[in-house]
């Protein structure tokens, strides 16, 4: 029976499987976005959540926890220096995967796997968004009537 396991062996061994993750999550913090197959894609991404969560508050117990599970020194520092910053208030969903076709060689799925806050093109636009508020037909001229009350304002202040 398969009780309780949902998460994707990938076709290897345990310690071969956490080792190639952690490596994958290495990759991803130090270059921000890697090329790989959909299977190890979507494997990683729940690898590596959990470590960018962790690293938006930074103590010597979360530091050693990352550390476990990454074993590489210089991505720990990476992760709570710099992508930690950028990330902080991301409440989740720090990976995206877009899917990249099939490989030539084997045809297996291709994706590839990238931090959110590092893509300039997905992001230029949600800087220049401005957020709107839902009006109600009833109230209609809020906006109106308060702009000539700013005019008068701005006319007494300069007289």
């Amino acid at each position: 029976m398969r009780h309780g396991k949902k998460f994707n062996h990938l076709g290897r061994k345990t310690a071969h499987r956490k080792s190639m993750l952690a490596n994958m999550a290495c990759s991803l913090i130090e270059h921000k976005r890697i090329n790989t197959t959909v299977a190890k894609a979507k494997a990683l991404k729940q690898f590596v959540e959990p470590m960018i969560t962790k690293s938006k508050e930074d103590t010597t117990h979360n530091r050693r926890i990352v550390m476990s599970r990454l074993r590489q020194k210089d991505a720990v520092i990476e992760l709570f220096r710099d992508v930690a910053v950028k990330v902080g208030d991301r409440p989740g969903g720090y990976t995206r995967i877009i899917k990249l076709g099939n490989r030539k060689g084997d045809a297996a799925d291709m994706a590839m796997i990238e931090l959110v806050d590092y893509n300039e093109l997905y992001n230029a636009g949600k800087a220049t968004k401005k957020k709107s508020t839902r009006r109600s037909r009833r109230g209609g001229g809020s906006s109106a009537a308060a702009a000539p009350k700013a005019e008068t304002k701005a006319t007494k202040e300069e007289e």
